[in-house]
C-alpha cells in the first residue's frame, strides 16, 4: 500500500502474510492524527503474484447511503 501524503513524498508499507493469513485494508482514505488535527490520506495499493495456491478477495463496501 502507498500513502500519498499531502505535501510529503509517498510513503509506501508492504504487508508480509504467511499462509492462511488475511489482511483488512481501507481502499480509497485513512485518517491521519497530524499537528493541526486528523486529515485524510489517499491509499493505493496492489497485490503480488502468487505462485502457487489460490486467492481469495472479498470487497465490502461502506458508505452513507441516503
Amino acid at each position: 500500500m502507498t500513502e500519498q501524503r499531502p505535501r510529503m513524498q509517498s510513503r509506501p508499507m508492504v504487508v508480509a502474510l504467511g499462509r492462511g493469513d488475511a489482511v483488512i485494508f481501507a481502499v480509497h482514505h485513512r485518517p491521519v492524527r497530524g499537528t493541526r488535527g486528523t486529515y485524510r490520506v489517499n491509499l493505493r495499493h496492489g497485490v503480488s503474484r502468487i505462485r502457487s495456491g489460490q486467492r481469495h478477495a472479498l470487497g465490502i463496501i461502506f458508505h452513507d447511503a441516503q
